[in-house]
């Protein structure tokens, strides 16, 4: 039997995103329902969608600049993709999914939501070279050091990549300095977002995107 997510929009969500409460309840019952169904979200995470996958997204939007394009790399159901999109009507999303099945529910989730502002690109971040984005994201996609290979390249000088970790971000940042160095990042930081508001912070490590390889600067860790 599938689970449903609570049907009460937490009071935290009307607080932080009053604008975006009522679509990002629908996307919660949408991930709840279509997404459990497909296979996209685990049965056992629907009773915790809102704290451990929903604010946990739309925290990240703190760190993205006004009127941004951003590609959401291996964005899977849309996390934190489409929440971005939601919360953030300035931004121009690219929802980046090579899997079949994932992308054709990504494009029914964007035609529910109404999201004129993201778009459905099915495709690897590595068969994007032409692209170019003022902020990449990524939500546990893969070791840190290998994320950087494919997100860097596809921003724009000065671009941020912005990579959501757990709690080994500080690892994967000292072990994947080197490759940073190598694909021209400029200055790193670890960020705690959300700490004086959700159960547990989201953690994110974010790389500025230089023009070419050379000495790189280890910034401390941040809130």
């Amino acid at each position: 039997m599938t689970e449903h997510v609570s049907r009460e929009t937490p009071p935290l969500v009307e607080k932080l995103f009053p604008r975006a409460a009522d679509r990002l309840a629908a996307y919660a019952e949408l991930l709840a329902t279509e997404g459990t169904l497909r296979g996209l979200i685990g049965p056992r995470e629907v009773p915790r969608l809102w704290d451990r996958h929903l604010l946990n997204c739309a925290v990240l939007e703190r760190l993205i600049p006004e009127d941004s394009t951003v590609a959401d790399i291996g964005t899977g159901a849309g996390l934190p993709g489409i929440v971005l999109a939601l919360v953030r009507p300035d931004l121009q999303v690219s929802l980046v999914e090579p899997l079949l099945r994932r992308t054709t529910f990504l494009q029914e989730a964007v035609e529910q939501l109404d999201l004129g502002n993201a778009t459905v690109v099915r495709s690897r971040a590595e068969d994007l070279p032409w692209a170019s984005y003022d902020v990449v994201t990524s939500r546990a996609v893969a070791p840190l050091g290998k994320l950087a290979g494919w997100c860097l390249p596809l921003c724009a000088e000065g671009g941020l990549m912005l990579a959501m970790k757990g709690s080994s971000a500080e690892e994967e940042l000292d072990a994947s300095e080197a490759e940073l160095e190598a694909l021209g990042a400029e200055v790193w930081h670890i960020h705690q977002l959300g700490v004086d508001e959700l159960a547990q912070p989201t953690t994110v490590v974010s790389i500025v995107a230089g023009r070419a390889a050379g000495g790189s600067r280890h910034g401390r860790r941040g809130r």
